[in-house]
C-alpha cells in the first residue's frame, strides 16, 4: 500500500494545525457558523441531528492493521465504540464533539490517514474495488492510478470549488465491481490486442434525486493521458455546471442538457490545449506510485489445498461461509476473504465495533499481511489469505460475531444510516434493514434464493446506492410519517441498470412483508438457475405489483 513521504507528511499536518485554530476561533465565537461551514467541511466534518460526523478518507478502500487499530481508538475513545463504513469506502464516526475534531484528524495524521476532501464542492476520495491488485479476473491493479488521481486532485486549486461534489471510480476487472458507471468520471482499464494498457472512460453517471447510468466519452485513451483529460472533464464541468440550483448542478445534468456529443466535443477541444502539458504521465512516475504496491510474499502453494478440502467436507457451517465469503484469488493456494458487517438486528450494516475492528487488525496481520480492505458493499475484505488457514480464520470470526454467510445474499443489504443520524434524511434505514433481516434469518432459503442485492436510502441523495440494487428501498416523507417507496430490477457492473419504481409506497410496518411477497414473486416465475434480476427483466413489473397492491392499507398514494 501507498505510504506517504515527507510531503504528503507535512501536508496533512500542515492541514491538521490550520484545522484547529479554525475550531479555536469557532468555539470562541470569532467565526460563526456559517462562516466556519466551509472550514469543516473541507476536513469531512458535518453537523448532524445529535453531534458531529467525521467522515474519514480510506484512499480505494485499503487500510493497514495499524490503520485500523487506530479507527478502533478513535471509535473507543471519541465515538460509541464503533463506525460505519460507507458504500465510497470511507469511515465514518457519528458522535463526535467539535473540540476533539482536530485531536481525531492528529491521530490520523500519525498513521498516514485523513478526512480531508470526504466532503464539500471537490473531487471526493477515489474509490475501486475491494479485490484490486488480487482479483482472478483483473487486468492490471488500478490502485497506482487511483492513487496518481488522489495525489492530482488534492488541494488542485481549479477544482476546490466546483459547482457540486465529483466522484470518480476506477476498475480494471472484467467485471466491474467498484460501480464505475454511477460516478461522475468512470474509468475502466484494459489491454487491448497489442498489449497497450488503455482507458475507457465514462461520464455524467450519477445517482441521488436524478439518477442517471454513465456514458462512454472515450474509449481508448492511453494511460498516460489520464490526468489531463480527467483535467478536461472537470474544466468543462466548472466552467459550464450550474451553481444557481444545486439540484441541477451536478455533471450528470449538463451532460444530459449538452447531449453526450456536444459534451464530449467541448472537453476534446479542451484536452487538445493541454494533453501535452506536465500533466501527462510518464513510465517513471508510474513506477515511483506502483512500487508501494508490489504483491506480498505468497508462498509457492498448490491450489487445491487438502486440509481445506477436507474441512469443507467435515464442517458444512464452515462450507456455506466458504461458499458465500470467499473470492478467487490470481495466485493458486490464496482467497479473498469478505467479511460481512452484516450479522442481522445485533448490528447495522456496515458498523463494526472498536473490538472487532481491533480483532480483524489482528487476523489480518496473521492470516494477509496486515492489510484490510473496504468493499463497495460495506463488508471487510482480508485480500491474501492462504486457503489452508481458511478454516482457523472462520473460527476466530464467528468468536466475534463476523463470520455471517451471507456476502451477495438478501440480508447483506446495504444501508446508509438514515434517520437516525442524518439531518438530511426523510426516513429510517437502519430498523427497516433488521426488520427485513429478522424476517428473512433462514440461512437455507437464502441460499436457495442465490444472489439478490438489497438497497436501502433514507433520503433523495441516495447514499444507500437504492437505484441500483436488484430491490431498492427509500425512504419518503408523507405530512411528517414514514413511508418506503420501491424500485426493483436494478443492478450494479458491466450493465449497471437503474430500478423502477414499482408504485406508491408503503408504511414501515409493512416492509417485511412488501420484500416477501416480491421474493414469493421471484420463486413463482423463476426457471432453473435464473437470478432475480433476470426474471424481473423478463416477465416486468405487473406480476410484482400484483401481488404487492392486493391489500391497500398498507400503501400512501
Amino acid at each position: 500500500m501507498y505510504i506517504y513521504d515527507d510531503y504528503d507528511d507535512a501536508l496533512v499536518r500542515e492541514r491538521v494545525a490550520q484545522f484547529r485554530d479554525q475550531v479555536a476561533r469557532r468555539l470562541s465565537d470569532e467565526l460563526s457558523e456559517e462562516e466556519f461551514l466551509p472550514l469543516r467541511l473541507q476536513n469531512g466534518l458535518y453537523l448532524q441531528k445529535h453531534a458531529y460526523m467525521l467522515r474519514v478518507a480510506i484512499p480505494y478502500g485499503v487500510l493497514s492493521s495499524t490503520q485500523l487499530r487506530t479507527l478502533a481508538d478513535i471509535a473507543r475513545d471519541y465515538d460509541k465504540g464503533y463506525g460505519h463504513f460507507t458504500t465510497r469506502q470511507n469511515i465514518q464516526f457519528n458522535w463526535i464533539q467539535l473540540e476533539q475534531a482536530p485531536d481525531i484528524l492528529e491521530r490520523l495524521a500519525d498513521v498516514h490517514m485523513h478526512a480531508i476532501q470526504t466532503s464539500g464542492n471537490c473531487v471526493r476520495n477515489v474509490t475501486t474495488e475491494a479485490f484490486a491488485g488480487v482479483a482472478a479476473d483483473e487486468i492490471i491493479d488500478p490502485r497506482p492510478l487511483a492513487e496518481i488521481l488522489r495525489q492530482w486532485s488534492t488541494f488542485n486549486p481549479e477544482f476546490l470549488f466546483l459547482p457540486r461534489k465529483f466522484k470518480i471510480a476506477i476498475s480494471s476487472a472484467t467485471q466491474d465491481r467498484a460501480a464505475i458507471k454511477v460516478h461522475d468520471i468512470g474509468l475502466h482499464l484494459y489491454a487491448n490486442e497489442q498489449g497497450e494498457i488503455l482507458l475507457r472512460v465514462f461520464v455524467g453517471g450519477g445517482l441521488g434525486r436524478t439518477p442517471i447510468i454513465g456514458l462512454p466519452i472515450k474509449e481508448d485513451l492511453p494511460w498516460r493521458h489520464m490526468l489531463s483529460y480527467v483535467e478536461a472533464i472537470l474544466r468543462v464541468y466548472n466552467r459550464h455546471g450550474r451553481r444557481d440550483n444545486k439540484y441541477k448542478a451536478r455533471i450528470k445534468i449538463l451532460v444530459k442538457a449538452l447531449g453526450i456529443e456536444t459534451f464530449s466535443e467541448e472537453v476534446e477541444r479542451e484536452w487538445l490545449e493541454i494533453n501535452s502539458s506536465p500533466a501527462e504521465l510518464t513510465e517513471q512516475e508510474y513506477m515511483r506510485i506502483a512500487q508501494t504496491f508490489k504483491p506480498p510474499a505468497y508462498e509457492v502453494l498448490n491450489g487445491q489445498d487438502l486440509d481445506y478440502n477436507s474441512h469443507l467436507y467435515a464442517n458444512s457451517e464452515f462450507a456455506r461461509w466458504a461458499l458465500r465469503n470467499l473470492f478467487p484469488h490470481k495466485v493458486a493456494g490464496y482467497a479473498a476473504v469478505i467479511i460481512s458487517t452484516k450479522p442481522g438486528i445485533s448490528m447495522p450494516p456496515g458498523d463494526v465495533t472498536a473490538l472487532q475492528m481491533d480483532e480483524i487488525a489482528n487476523l489480518a496481520d496473521t492470516f494477509s499481511f496486515g492489510e484490510i480492505r473496504i468493499a463497495h458493499e460495506q463488508n471487510v475484505v482480508l485480500p491474501d489469505v492462504r486457503k489452508s488457514d481458511l478454516f482457523d480464520l472462520w473460527q476466530q470470526l464467528k468468536r466475534v460475531g463476523l463470520a455471517t454467510p451471507n456476502a451477495g445474499l438478501l440480508t447483506d443489504i446495504i444501508a446508509c444510516p438514515g434517520g437516525d443520524y442524518c439531518s438530511l434524511a426523510n426516513a429510517k434505514s437502519i430498523s427497516i434493514a433488521h426488520a427485513i433481516q429478522q424476517r428473512f434469518d433462514d440461512l437455507d432459503y437464502l441460499h436457495d434464493l442465490g444472489d439478490i442485492s438489497l438497497n436501502i436510502s433514507g433520503c433523495m441523495n441516495a447514499c444507500g446506492h437504492h437505484h441500483i440494487g436488484n430491490i431498492g428501498i427509500l425512504g419518503v416523507d408523507k405530512n411528517g410519517t414514514e413511508f418506503y417507496q420501491v424500485t426493483i430490477g436494478g443492478s450494479q457492473g458491466n450493465e449497471s441498470v437503474l430500478g423502477k419504481v414499482i408504485g406508491p409506497s408503503f408504511s414501515a410496518d409493512a416492509m417485511p412483508s412488501v420484500i416477501e411477497k416480491i421474493i414469493h414473486t421471484y420463486r413463482d416465475y423463476r426457471e432453473v438457475d435464473e437470478s432475480f434480476f433476470e426474471v424481473v427483466h423478463r416477465i416486468g413489473l405487473d406480476p410484482f405489483k400484483d401481488k404487492l397492491y392486493q391489500n391497500t392499507h398498507e400503501v400512501v398514494l
